[in-house]
């Protein structure tokens, strides 16, 4: 058996996901160690995992992304957050591979020092992904815009003009930031990466939440990314008294965990559905108040956090800012989904919502009571291609096959 330290961003979109993996590692007869979020120590004690909290300086290190007036200003932004949390994570994983001596790493996709000193270390370690990686894949868009796949020589040729515009954006930003970091935080140790997929592969594996149908087919991606479905975790906690006594069908309304001004999903749902047979939950875990949303309708609970696996039990669609985590949950549970992306990764969540016929994709720009009501409606008939996606999902084998490859990393390292 294996000593196993996770390390986690300051994210809980980004942790939650981790968890089942870890669980089925300590089931295994594995000792597992996390570091996480100071205010979700408990919650990971409760579930019975060692955990101790990353430096408390990290969840202060926020993306700003969404004040950016541009896509170029806003991968800056995030590409400075990602650099400036490096100089607290990368001494922070050190100190607690000090502390517990582990066999195999298991590190944040987006904890770029953490990342750097456990490829220096020189012992197994992998990336964990709770989204899609912004890998190059032939017959695959560039990894950003959310452009719809398109088959045939003209596909090529548009993917291949835009990914030298979209992948050289990232790199101009990513390369001169990353690069000098590697030298420092290993002692000149590691060389340079010279794109951007080699510095999102420098793990010898990758694990990542989704799998297909959702997600496009990769067969050139190789046995060291592993696609291992949804997963989806909650600190244990009773319904809300209030979930047992609400008329269905419920549509979920969910905004980001990591702020990024997505409260107009919130108004335009609670107006635009608020003469409409369903009972609206709204939830808003990034919000410090309820200031901005305006009043519920007497159709709609506008809650700051609820679990929302046992909402979708009760949900006949749900409306997601497109983070990967919500939307996929919903998918998981064969609920169709409508996405109004803002930013980040969530176009290219949207993109693939439509891809695979599992919900609607409903712009920014065009967002208002109206449109996403009838958004709405149009996405109750996508409830089979959210089955197929929940399907597909379960075929996987989510935490189990992210244990047997983490495993089998292990028992092969050199």
């Amino acid at each position: 058996m294996s000593t196993i330290l996770a390390y986690t961003s300051p994210a809980i979109g980004h942790l939650f996901p981790m968890v089942p993996l870890l669980l089925e590692l300590k089931a295994r007869g594995h000792e597992v160690h996390v570091c996480a979020l100071p205010d979700q120590i408990h919650a990971l004690q409760d579930a019975g995992l060692d955990a101790r909290p990353i430096d408390r300086r990290l969840p202060g290190i926020g993306l700003a992304d969404y004040r950016a007036g541009n896509p170029r200003a806003a991968l800056a932004s995030s590409v400075a957050t990602f650099t400036g949390r490096a100089r607290f994570d990368a001494p922070d994983l050190r100190a607690a591979m000090d502390t517990v001596k582990p066999d195999l790493l298991v590190v944040d996709i987006n904890s770029w020092g953490a990342r750097i000193v456990a490829e220096a270390s020189g012992l197994p370690w992998a990336t964990f992904s709770p989204y899609t990686p912004p890998l190059t894949s032939r017959g695959t868009p560039p990894f950003g815009p959310g452009l719809d796949p398109m088959p045939g020589p003209l596909g090529r040729v548009r993917d291949a003009l835009a990914r030298r515009l979209v992948i050289g954006a990232v790199e101009k930003q990513m390369l001169p930031r990353i690069n000098p970091l590697r030298a420092h935080l290993s002692g000149g140790a590691l060389a340079p990466v010279k794109s951007a997929d080699e510095m999102f592969r420098t793990a010898p594996l990758l694990l990542v939440t989704t799998a297909e149908p959702f997600e496009y087919p990769h067969p050139d991606w190789g046995r060291d990314v592993r696609m291992i479905g949804a997963m989806g975790w909650e600190p244990p906690s009773p319904p809300p008294p209030w979930l047992g006594d609400t008329a269905e069908p419920v549509v979920l309304v969910t905004t980001s965990s990591e702020y990024q001004a997505d409260e107009a999903i919130v108004r335009a749902a609670l107006e635009g559905l608020a003469d409409e047979p369903f009972t609206v939950v709204a939830t808003v875990p990034a919000a410090e108040g309820s200031a901005g949303y305006g009043s519920a309708p007497a159709n709609a609970r506008l809650e700051h956090f609820v679990p929302h696996g046992q909402v979708l039990e009760h949900a006949a669609v749900a409306v997601t800012h497109g983070g990967m985590g919500a939307t996929q949950k919903a998918l998981s549970k064969g609920v169709p989904v409508v996405v109004v992306p803002f930013g980040r990764d969530q176009h290219e969540v949207a993109a693939r919502v439509v891809a695979a016929d599992a919900g609607i994709r409903l712009s920014r720009k065009n967002l208002t009571p109206g449109t996403l009501r009838t958004a709405v409606r149009k996405a109750l008939a996508k409830k089979e291609g959210a089955r197929r996606v929940a399907a597909g999902f379960t075929a996987a084998e989510g935490a189990a096959a992210g244990a047997d490859a983490l495993e089998e990393l292990v028992r092969f390292h050199p």
